[in-house]
């Protein structure tokens, strides 16, 4: 008798961790990293680059979320408080990864003066706390075409580099600026329906890429998120995460995501702006048009703003 209860409360502990590890629609739920990049922005329309780096660092220690990664464009260090902020940043537990110097893209500035950027960046973030070897490229921009790529990826081998790769791309840039710019107009915003607009823009975005892995690849991979370092995110990192532990997933370290096979495999494609997992996604034949998530395209954002009313 004994031993059939033991055995039925082992079923059912078996049975509450299927259920807690499954999203919504009943696909089981993942891994993900937070990683931030454009930092550090400076004073916007709402808060200062300041207020921003300590709200971003409370929020994600309250969160328990011992580690995410900044990546930095460091020509606004000298602005803002900017060499303080990320110092802040890392002495907080957090990472700080390599986003070139002034932020530009291998097709308007040619590959030998962008490799240039990335050195220039290099030299003003190694002695820093927190500093890795990881290289994202703005924009998601690896080089349009077979010789550039190449060339950068060798120039970004010789230096020690890897690929601060994406796994999750999504517009959060672009309802940050239509916040600014609500704001600058004078207009009323709604928190509460910017948080939602917010969260459930990049949930779906999650659930779009992690639907093409599990495809492509047979297997949810470690994520990673890309966020940029903005006042939306300093507003609204708590119900994000919040929203995706509700739903099963992980918040795990950009070096545990890192640690993931698809870092090793480096597909060979030239689309790699919409990420890591679109990328292999492409090589294996899936259409481009299949691989985009329908939230990047600045109209249907702007269709999705004025219907949740959000500013007025």
């Amino acid at each position: 008798m004994q031993v059939q209860s033991s055995f039925c409360r082992h079923r059912l502990l078996i049975l509450l961790v299927l259920f807690y590890s499954l999203s919504a629609g009943g696909t089981p739920a993942g891994e993900i990293a937070l990683s931030f990049d454009d930092a550090p922005r400076g004073k916007q329309q709402y808060l200062s680059g300041l207020e921003r780096t300590e709200m971003l660092i409370n929020k994600l220690d309250s969160l328990e979320i011992d580690q995410v990664v900044f990546f930095c464009a460091t020509e606004q260090l000298p602005w803002h408080h900017g060499r303080r902020r990320l110092q802040m940043y890392g002495e907080a537990g957090h990472l700080l990864g390599n986003h070139t110097h002034s932020h530009q893209h291998p097709g308007k500035i040619g590959c030998q003066a962008f490799i240039r950027d990335i050195r220039q960046a290099h030299d003003s973030l190694k002695g820093m706390t927190g500093f890795v070897r990881w290289f994202r490229y703005p924009l998601l921009d690896e080089g349009r075409s077979v010789p550039v790529r190449d060339s950068l990826r060798s120039a970004l081998k010789e230096l020690g580099y890897r690929n601060g790769y994406v796994t999750i791309d999504n517009y959060d840039w672009y309802l940050e600026r239509a916040f600014q710019q609500a704001i600058k107009n004078g207009r009323t915003v709604n928190f509460d329906r910017l948080r939602d607009l917010y969260v459930s823009t990049l949930w779906d975005a999650i659930q779009f890429y992690d639907s093409i892995a599990r495809e492509a690849l047979g297997r949810s991979p470690r994520h990673v998120l890309l966020l940029h370092e903005n006042d939306l995110a300093a507003l609204f990192i708590d119900e994000l995460v919040t929203h995706l532990r509700e739903n099963g997933w992980k918040i795990i370290s950009p070096v545990a995501a890192y640690e993931d096979s698809i870092a090793l495999y480096v597909p060979d494609v030239l689309m790699n702006n919409q990420g890591r997992v679109a990328a292999i996604a492409r090589e294996k034949g899936f259409k481009p048009r299949r691989l985009v998530h329908e939230a990047e395209d600045e109209a249907f954002l702007d269709s999705l703003i004025e219907k949740s009313g959000v500013f007025q």
